[in-house]
């Protein structure tokens, strides 16, 4: 099931100091999809990582523009200015919602991973993962938390440190006592 974000973008009317004109905007509906496809079209376009750079104003609207799915050839792309903050808020509440119950603890890491990931890095781990390529319609987030839980459960089982097998130990020595009823 694919999750998108509609808006309802007013219809308005402003002034384009370039042109000295009064521009009128018709009421656009946005359907939005925060994609491994949206952000492979920004990246195509950009040449930059989506995930880790900087953008200007210019480049975040066109992202919106990227997640759009019912964009034709007669959008008027001045109706991404009538956007307001707090429908800025929605798209970036949208972006941010990790749209699973899924959680996964961190461990602690020695070494540190400086992969820049962009869209030909995750399509590299939903193939080496087995990931069905349709995956790439899904919120980026959902995707993102699959490619990480299929990479733990693939990874063999990490060896216990001696002090978590010592605490293991205790904590299972301590529940045998208070089952019996012992002092050891």
């Amino acid at each position: 099931m694919v999750i998108v974000l509609k808006l309802k973008i007013p219809r308005n009317e402003f002034w384009d100091s370039k042109t000295r004109q009064f521009i009128y905007t018709p009421e656009t509906e946005l359907v939005l999809e925060h994609s491994l496809v949206s952000l492979t079209k920004w990246e195509q376009k950009y040449h930059k990582p989506f995930l880790t750079s900087e953008k200007s104003i210019d480049e975040t609207l066109d992202y919106i523009r990227c997640m759009m799915l019912n964009e034709d050839e007669n959008f008027d792309s001045n109706a991404l200015k009538n956007l307001t903050p707090e429908d800025i808020n929605k798209i970036h509440d949208y972006m941010n919602n990790p749209m699973t119950a899924t959680t996964i603890k961190e461990k602690k890491k020695n070494r540190i991973d400086r992969t820049i990931v962009t869209s030909e890095i995750i399509y590299y781990w939903m193939t080496a993962l087995q990931i069905p390529l349709d995956f790439e319609n899904r919120h980026l987030n959902t995707l993102l938390t699959l490619i990480r839980v299929c990479s733990i459960k693939n990874s063999p089982p990490e060896k216990m440190s001696k002090k978590d097998i010592y605490e293991r130990n205790r904590a299972l020595n301590e529940a045998r006592k208070a089952k019996m009823h012992t002092k050891g």
